[in-house]
Parts: structure tokens; sequence; C-alpha cells
């Protein structure tokens, strides 16, 4: 078992392997939902998340012991762990060899050649290339687990002794779940020093598979949808994991993607922080209302990762806004006539609604000859905002249609 001097021997075999990230107090988060809310930024580890800390541990760890082999190690995964495990290898000189999935973005798999991995693509699943892997480390590879091994739990649980170290009265700790590594070692050392310290797993509800696993009281699969939360949509929760958050989780929260999204645009807009969707669940917790903090009580939201791909970005920033009330969408019909479209810019501009994209079609079924179709979408302030708009237009002789279709 992991005790707290497990812990600090992580610590202090880490140093200068990793970063010590910093935990900002923000003013905005903490007003909003009246209590005092910090961030952990493990977005600005190196290689952009947590997952270096385990991966170098357990490496470190195998060198120690002398369990190495001249060809070097195996790791599967689709961005975090696989950039983790190409570094962490490539400062102690041990060759790596990363699988990751088809579906692998080509920035996460050029990372991880650049910090000097080899890639092998393989697999439609993070499942399928974790068996590649395993197979690989039958024939002298070592495997690098992502989340089931001790050492990387281990590993992980030094940002949790950074945080009792900074913030040693905290009351909440949010943590992204996905296979569990990060929540089972960040408990464990929490509640080794602070026990009534409340640690509470958030995973996406694309992705529940903590939520089957405890239910069934065993770690069991779940069908997976689609998330941009695609750090924690791992499928079964790992065994290991599963013995330790049973008995040191005190809460779980599932949250839904469209507030992911908005999290994610609400920590760049208000923080500057660029957090990845897995990174953004914690804040997502309390925004959903799925998680109702405690007045004045002390929240630590983990931001566990800021590796987001750069056009994904874009489609979860538009998301956000579109679900925040930032951006309206309107289809409404005007007289085909010299003039309509300027009158009806103008009751826009008037209302302060600035316009992001304009369609006119004047080949739209069932319109009369002499109308055209107009599609708006508009930058808003608020929701309050979007009614007055559309009360207005409406008192103006249009009959607008709001859509986010």
């Amino acid at each position: 078992m992991i005790t707290l001097e497990t812990i600090q021997q992580a610590a202090d075999m880490l140093k200068g392997h990793i970063i010590q990230t910093p935990m900002v107090y923000s003013p905005t988060l903490s007003r909003k939902f009246n209590a005092h809310i910090y961030l952990k930024l493990e977005n600005l580890q190196k290689t952009g998340s947590f997952k270096i800390r385990g991966a170098t541990y357990k490496l470190l760890r195998s060198v120690e012991q002398g369990n190495i082999s001249p060809e070097g190690v195996v790791a599967a995964s689709a961005g975090n762990h696989a950039q983790g495990v190409a570094l962490g290898a490539h400062k102690l000189g041990i060759p790596a060899t990363i699988v990751m999935p088809r579906w692998a973005s080509i920035s996460k798999q050029e990372a991880t050649k650049n910090y000097g991995g080899t890639v092998i693509i393989h697999g439609n699943t993070i499942e399928e290339s974790l068996k590649k892997a395993t197979d690989m480390a039958t024939k002298g590879l070592i495997l690098i687990h992502p989340f089931d091994d001790l050492d990387i739990i281990a590993g992980q649980a030094t940002i949790g002794t950074e945080i009792m170290t900074e913030l040693p009265d905290v009351d909440s700790i949010l943590v992204p779940i996905g296979g569990g590594g990060l929540i089972a070692g960040i408990s464990l050392a929490v509640k080794a020093v602070r026990p009534t310290t409340r640690i509470v797993g958030i995973e996406a509800a694309a992705c529940p598979s903590a939520a089957a696993s405890l239910k069934a009281g065993k770690c069991v699969p779940v069908t997976a949808r689609s998330s941009i939360a695609d750090g924690i949509s791992v499928k079964q929760l790992g065994k290991k994991p599963f013995q330790i958050i049973k008995h040191h989780m005190d809460q779980l929260v599932t949250v839904e993607e469209e507030h992911i999204a908005a999290s994610v645009q609400t920590l760049l807009e208000r923080k500057k922080v660029l957090a990845e969707g897995a990174g953004a669940v914690p804040l997502a917790a309390l925004m959903s209302g799925s998680l109702k903090p405690r007045t004045g009580e002390k929240i630590v939201l983990l931001v566990s990762g800021g590796n987001v791909d750069i056009p994904l970005l874009g489609r979860i920033l538009h998301k956000g806004l579109l679900n925040n009330d930032r951006i309206m969408r309107l289809r409404l019909k005007i007289c085909d006539r010299p003039g309509s479209l300027a009158r009806l810019l103008g009751h826009i501009a008037s209302l302060e609604a600035n316009v992001l994209n304009i369609q006119h079609d004047r080949s739209v079924y069932r319109t009369s000859i002499d109308e055209t179709q107009v599609d708006l979408e508009l930058e808003t302030r608020n929701k309050d905002h979007k009614k007055d708009i559309l009360n207005a237009i409406e008192k103006a002789g249009y009959h607008p249609e709001s859509t986010h279709t």
C-alpha cells in the first residue's frame, strides 16, 4: 500500500524532473460561488499535464530497481500519458515506444515524437492500443501503465502534498477522474494529513466508468460516447485505483458536455487559463449546479491539463459561448426589397448586438416570391440581453425564430 512516506519519497525523487505548479486564488469564481476557490494549475506542468509525475516516478523506480531492459519501455496513450512517458524516458536516456490509437490527434502524435518517443499507431480504442503495448511488454519492454500501477499513483499523489503544503486547511478538492490513478493518489496524500478534507471525483457523463464500478462494487466497462473531455474518457476504472477510491473518495459527480465546454470558455476568458476538457470538469461541476459548495469553504479545483488541439478549442469555445448565452442565432423572413436588410440590421445595431455571421437566401423552400430568409448569428452579453433582442425585434414587426441549430 502507498503510505505518506512513499509519497514523500516520490516527491523527493521527482525534484528537478517536474515543476511544482502554482495554485492561484480566483476572486471572480469565489464571488460567483460564495466560497474561496483556488486553481491548482497542472496545465502549466511539463508536457502540459500531470501525467509526467507518475510516468517519471515509475521510470526512476524501474531504474533504481534495475528493471529497465535495453529495449526500453512501452506505453499506450492518446496524448498526455504518451508525452509524459516520452519526455521522462528521454531525460533518463531510455528508449520509449508509445502506442497511440488511430484517432489520436496529429499534434499529440508529433509532440510525443518531439519529446523523444517512437510512435506506433494501432487500434481504434485506447483499450486496443493498451493490449498492443501489453503484448509488446511480453517481449522485453517494460510497460508503463497510464493509471493501474502503484508507482504511477504515488507519483500523481505528489500533487496532493503540494496542495496540503500551500493550503493545509482546504475543505474540498475537486479532481477529474478517468482511469482513477490521479484521484487515488491525491486522496491518499490528502487524507493522510487531513482526513476531514472532502475529495470529490468529477467524471464526464459521456463515460461514467467510476459511477458504474462503484455501483457494481467492482471494475466494470461502460459504453462511452464522444466527449470533449477525452483525457478522462476511460471505459473501465483501474483495479488498483478502484480499491483506493472506494475508501477515500467522498463524493462522485458527473457533468454534461455543455457544462464542460462552458467551463473551458470561462477559465480562458476570466482567468486566462487554457484547460483541456478533462481539466475543466471540476469547474463544470460547480457551474452546472451538480455540486453545491458550502458558504465560505475553501475549494481547490484541479486543472489537470491544458493539451487541447487548436481546431477543437475553437469548436469548444463556440459551443461554450452558445450555451453561456453569449451567442444567439436567429432565423426570420423579410421583404425582398431594397433597404429591408439594412432596416433589420439597424434594429440589431440599436440593441448593441454584434453581427458575427449573416446568411441571406432567396431560394428557401416555401418562401414566397417577395420574401427572403435571413439567418443571423449575434454576439450577446447574457440571457437577459437575448430576451431583449427577441422582444424588440418582435415589436418591430418581425417574427424571429431563435435556434441553436
